[in-house]
């Protein structure tokens, strides 16, 4: 996984697998030590590294938190199940699974919180989650329209609009059901969804009523 932290030092090329043990060593860490207690000298000492290859790679350990969860989400991959709305319940099914997993969920709840008072790790989980993973949406939809399931959308502001709000629509959804609500995001509320979603993208909008002199 390439991750999207700072670039290392000049001359000193990065290790693909050391930046695979340190994300994995986070999440470990996360399970077994939780968000409050994690820290980088236990990190480092896991993954079999020295503290200053992490501090190389990462500011801190928001942006290590981040960067480990972002490689969970990037196993997410959109199925083809022949029909839009096979595919939707894939793709959630997996989404949740991933969330219901501790360090997904530890350590995202964590970062989101950090967030609200860094602007800087507020757009590094953007980068890192959010925008690499509307390519799932962008897939589907076009496939989807390549079906004839969904209409093309040639004005590419619309189109882009769009897709902003199916994801929000999707991981909003998903994320309050598992870890807000602390609920199942079993087969039967992700064929309801799915439902509700479909409805919403299927459906025209309609303009409204003229105003009637009377």
């Amino acid at each position: 996984m390439q991750s999207s932290s700072p670039a290392g030092r000049a001359g000193r090329p990065r290790s693909a697998a050391a930046d695979t043990a340190i994300l994995a060593a986070t999440r470990a860490a996360l399970v077994d030590l939780g968000w409050s207690k994690l820290t980088l000298g236990d990190v480092a000492t896991r993954a079999g590294v020295a503290k200053t290859t992490l501090y190389r790679r990462w500011a801190g350990k928001n942006e290590l938190v981040v960067d480990a969860v972002a490689e969970l989400f990037d196993e997410l991959e959109l199925p083809d199940r022949g029909s839009l709305a096979a595919d939707i319940e894939g793709v959630v099914l997996q989404f949740a699974a991933i969330l219901a997993r501790p360090e997904a969920r530890s350590g995202l709840m964590a970062v989101v919180a950090e967030s609200t008072r860094d602007e800087a790790l507020r757009e590094r989980i953007r980068t890192s989650i959010v925008e690499r993973q509307k390519r799932l949406v962008l897939e589907g939809r076009a496939r989807a329209q390549a079906r004839g399931e969904l209409p093309p959308e040639p004005d590419t502001t619309e189109a882009a609009r769009t897709a902003d709000l199916i994801f929000d629509m999707v991981a909003g959804a998903v994320v309050h059901r598992t870890l807000v609500s602390a609920e199942t995001a079993n087969g039967d509320w992700v064929r309801s969804f799915t439902q509700v979603l479909l409805w919403g993208l299927t459906s025209r909008p309609t303009e409204p009523d003229e105003p009637t002199d009377g």
